[in-house]
């Protein structure tokens, strides 16, 4: 099947979602509030914990067909990366909890019509999470889903660790709140495996040049493959951070960075993140390889810099790669507010770097 073009009506906003945006986006900042007094100091509202900051490369394919040749890959080149891996929540909790594992990178020094000029620099950002869907992939949805979330952010260790291995079975629970049982569950149970093993997507759509495009990212180098589906042991409070950091201080690592092309608009809807995109009708393509060497993954150094300076935002890029759908559009105000809260908390500058040196060893 051919894939379609993009256009702007391809988005259709609710009409509630605007006061549903800042009804959200207020709640969000209440809980950041909440969070800051708990550990005077702040934090993301989502994916808090980091366990590795990373300096790479992306080096595009040469040689792709037309549909796959838009954008940031439109032609054979290789940027300067900057990667952060993180857990889900918006708080910091023990890795004994199981929870969503994420991937950020930032492209360097990318050319184009930027999507948010005031941003400053030149990059491009793709965040990922370890599962293709999102729970509740409508604004109006995620409301609902907030709630959960906050009560179980706040609630003892244990008893989140008690909700993520009950999550498989409490599919009526889940369609009770609107949700779509599979996604959900997948967010809300997660195992505890290697995170440099996972597969990692962007839930949302995005524009891909004259095209629609999800983005996936899938290990590619041996000592990653062998990581997949791999459970970390004794897991404590640091031990992903400690696996990851483990890795790195023997092996280098590569990333297959694919799209899978939107052919279908009905089945395979922008405004709906629950819904997942059949890969029987769109497989995942790839467009570009990912490479970290051997380093010291989260130094001092790299840890200030991640969680205090450095901004991961799906609207920092290029519009050739505009985010699309109602979960995309209401990251716009919520990563804007949270960034703001929380370099002014911290009392640091937000860091857009030019060059991977900027990012300390």
């Amino acid at each position: 099947m051919e894939p379609i073009r993009f256009h702007p009506d391809i988005e259709r906003i609710p009409e509630d979602e605007a006061r549903l945006t800042d009804e959200i986006v207020a709640r969000m900042g209440a809980a950041s509030r909440c969070a800051f007094e708990r550990h005077r100091h702040a934090i993301r509202d989502a994916h808090a914990k980091s366990h590795a900051v990373l300096k790479g490369t992306l080096t595009v394919h040469d040689g792709l067909p037309p549909a796959l040749r838009q954008g940031l890959f439109a032609a054979p080149a290789t940027y300067e990366v900057a990667a952060r891996l993180s857990s889900a929540p918006g708080d910091i909790h023990s890795d004994a909890i199981p929870a969503p594992r994420g991937f950020a990178i930032k492209v360097l020094g990318v050319p184009g019509e930027r999507l948010s000029p005031e941003i400053g620099g030149a990059n491009q950002d793709f965040l990922m999470v370890n599962f293709p869907t999102l729970a509740f992939g409508t604004v109006a949805r995620y409301q609902v889903l907030l709630g959960v979330l906050e009560a179980n952010s706040h609630a003892p260790d244990i008893v989140q660790r008690l909700v993520a291995g009950v999550a498989r079975g409490a599919k009526e629970a889940v369609e009770a709140l609107g949700g779509t049982p599979g996604a959900t569950l997948d967010g809300l149970a997660r195992d505890n495996h290697h995170p440099l093993g996972e597969t990692y997507h962007t839930q949302g759509a995005l524009r891909f040049g004259e095209h629609v495009a999800k983005l996936s990212l899938a290990p590619a180098s041996p000592e990653v493959r062998a990581l997949t589906g791999q459970p970390v042991e004794d897991v404590r409070h640091s031990t992903m951070r400690d696996a990851i950091g483990a890795f790195f201080e023997r092996h280098g690592a590569a990333y297959t960075l694919r799209a899978q092309l939107c052919v279908d608009a009905d089945a395979m809807p922008v405004e709906d993140a629950a819904v997942p995109w059949d890969e029987a009708l769109s497989p995942h393509r790839p467009v570009a390889t990912l490479r970290f060497g051997p380093q010291a993954a989260y130094t001092p150094g790299r840890q200030v810099c991640g969680d205090d300076l450095l901004s991961f935002n799906p609207w920092n890029g290029i519009a050739a790669h505009r985010p699309l759908g109602g979960i995309m559009r209401i990251r716009r105000a919520a990563y804007d507010r949270s960034s703001r809260f929380r370099h002014a908390m911290n009392d640091r500058p937000r860091a857009e770097p030019s060059r991977l040196d900027e990012i300390p060893d």
